[in-house]
């Protein structure tokens, strides 16, 4: 039988954007007004309009031409065509952030992308990233299960060291936002381990700030799997955050 690698049906996606991911991510940038924060693989925008709001110079970049043309209806901000590993509309030191959402699991050339972020960073920038918690959500590789006898709802992982890749439908963050309500398309995920990243985060000149783990705000409604469900979720979590600064040069 297929597994069941989802966190939760589409329709919730976009709750965790606002109410799990945005909050968070406003109180650990600090942006300061007059900043410039690159959203790279920054999909519709959704995030650069919020950062726009505090008075930073928010940019957005992402391969996609069709999502950068939904950004632009989106938001008055300065959007770009462009791989997260080639960053050539941006001069070396020029930005004080960057953030990477949910994007560096979908991109094959993370040595090339954080050279890049490297490159175009400050002395003191920082680079900030979310995605799926790798060790927890592994595309085709884990899956909830639940244990009658101990009442128990628990993630079954089959399989975590190995790299692997895998197509899936793309998350609604990067497909249906606002300006772009259609179906959504299919991409590649990667799945590497946590050594993967600090490994290359290393040796592309970052160090590892922060770490965080952050689960799901969901609840589930009346019934007999309710309370173990809402414990799972408020045990494993679904996102990975880390702060990113440069070696001192």
């Amino acid at each position: 039988m297929k597994k069941n690698t989802s966190w939760g049906k589409e329709s919730v996606w976009g709750s965790y954007q606002k109410e799990v991911i945005l909050p968070n991510l406003l109180r650990l940038l600090k942006l300061k007004k007059n900043e410039v924060i690159l959203d790279l693989a920054c999909g519709a925008g959704f995030f650069v309009k919020e950062f726009s709001k505090t008075g930073a110079r928010a940019i957005g970049a992402d391969i996609s031409r069709a999502l950068i043309s939904a950004a632009k209806n989106n938001s008055s901000a300065d959007f770009y065509v462009s791989p997260a590993d080639d960053l050539r509309f941006l001069k070396d030191k020029s930005v004080d952030k960057i953030t990477l959402i949910f994007a560096i699991q979908n991109i094959e050339n993370v040595a090339g992308s954080l050279k890049e972020a490297n490159r175009v960073l400050k002395p003191q920038g920082k680079l900030f990233i979310v995605m799926n918690h790798p060790a927890f959500r592994i595309p085709q590789e884990s899956s909830w299960g639940w244990d009658s006898e101990a009442g128990v709802q628990y993630r079954r992982i089959d399989r975590y060291l190995s790299e692997s890749k895998a197509k899936i439908e793309m998350h609604p963050s990067a497909t249906r936002l606002e300006s772009n309500p259609g179906p959504a398309g299919y991409t590649i995920s990667f799945h590497r381990p946590l050594q993967f990243y600090f490994k290359a985060l290393e040796k592309n000149g970052f160090s590892v700030i922060r770490l965080e783990e952050w689960v799901s705000n969901k609840t589930s409604g009346p019934g007999l799997r309710a309370a173990a469900e809402n414990r799972s979720r408020s045990e494993i979590p679904l996102f990975l955050f880390l702060e990113t600064g440069k070696f001192p040069q």
